[in-house]
């Protein structure tokens, strides 16, 4: 039987460490130590030096001396803030910080499931090889798993322990681009002479207008978050800088928007005209910011995950995400990884928690999964 106190006091301890995306040193200690204290081999990679971590990424084999690992498990160490001198309430069989920072289940709920099934194992004495993979700076942009030593990774498929509901199985998430557009008008006083500028921030409004944004179907979502420009209220803006965000479950549809907003913009730059045919200057770049994963229902990564819910009577349901994770990243260089849920609650605010019933399914779920992959 699984220990539901020690997998309590593991989410307990990990949940009092601050780890904010770069700063997961600490943390990385504190698994480190746990799992070498199992005979566990800890290796990091050097990714921090492409991250900007305090440290790598962190990968743990356990009985690799009994053969190749059966799959790997990922979650990462990082959180979102605020996280600074976390302290956590556990009451009514609900975790919870005290308001003022994250609970940090997302994502420490899946690192205490690791230490627990590790210690489950040793405990039994089931050689079932297995890796964990630790990353770093997930939250801001999955650089960790982006930046990681992939020679370290031996199993045929893993599961990435990064989601909600203990029910889901994730098996498709989109492909995501962060774009930036730069319009350069002209500058000029705004009381003496305002017809010789050129505003740009009119001109970026014009063609913002002209765009669709939000979920444009049942597969993709643009946004514009973020718009900077001006230096006066007696200056027409020279400059104005927007940025935002594409997403899709089909690639088609993605570069299709993409190209329907450099249109719009460029659009009517070219129509806006003043004296001396003077135009606006555009300027659009895009960062392909993860790649689209779509693991096949048939897959065995996806077909083991069914055989452990059936096992245990917890029936699975494939679905997809509409946010990227680390399971983008592994898919993409050629390590099929689907995403299971935790049982945390209300992610990236203040008001998250984790219930423990949901929390001991997750880890019996995941113990499951293993032991299907043993045969």
């Amino acid at each position: 039987m699984l220990n539901v106190e020690r997998l309590k006091n593991f989410f307990l301890e990990l949940a009092s460490i601050a780890s904010p995306s770069r700063c997961e040193g600490a943390v990385a200690a504190y698994l480190e130590e746990k799992f070498s204290s199992l005979g566990a081999r800890c290796h990091f990679d050097n990714s921090s030096s492409k991250t900007g971590s305090e440290v790598g990424n962190l990968i743990v084999d356990l009985w690799p001396e009994k053969g190749p690992p059966l799959l790997f498990l990922a979650a990462h160490m990082d959180t979102v803030q605020p996280a600074d001198n976390p302290k956590v309430i556990f009451e009514n069989g609900v975790f919870r910080s005290d308001g003022r920072t994250v609970l940090g289940a997302d994502d420490k709920s899946a690192l205490a499931i690791f230490l627990e099934l590790a210690h489950h194992l040793v405990e039994e004495k089931l050689f079932w090889p297995v890796q964990f993979v630790c990353t770093t700076c997930e939250e801001i942009g999955l650089l960790g798993a982006k930046h990681l030593d992939y020679s370290l990774l031996r199993a045929p498929f893993g599961y990435a322990l990064d989601s909600e509901d203990p029910h889901d199985l994730i098996n498709r998430a989109p492909e995501a681009i962060r774009f930036s557009i730069r319009v350069l008008g002209r500058a000029a006083h705004a009381g003496l002479n305002p017809e010789k500028g050129i505003n740009a921030i009119r001109v970026a409004a014009e063609a913002l207008v002209k765009i669709d944004l939000g979920r444009l179907d049942s597969e993709t979502t643009a946004n514009v978050g973020l718009i900077k420009g001006g230096q006066a209220t007696n200056i027409v803006p020279e400059e104005v800088l927007l940025e935002g965000e594409i997403r899709s479950h089909s690639h088609e549809k993605l570069e299709a928007c993409w190209e329907k907003i450099t249109k719009s913009f460029e659009k009517v730059a070219h129509q806006w005209q003043k004296p001396g045919d003077t135009r606006p200057r555009v300027s659009c770049t895009r960062h392909e910011d993860y790649p689209l994963m779509a693991v096949p229902e048939g897959h065995p990564v996806v077909q083991n995950a069914f055989k452990a819910g059936e096992a245990l009577g917890h029936l699975l349901r494939l679905t997809k995400t509409g946010g990227g994770s680390d399971a983008n990243i592994f898919n993409a260089r050629g390590f099929p990884c689907v995403i299971l849920g935790t049982g945390m609650r209300k992610v990236h605010s203040t008001e998250e928690y984790l219930p423990l019933e949901d929390f001991v399914r997750a880890c019996e779920l995941t113990f499951e999964l293993l032991r299907q992959a043993a045969g």
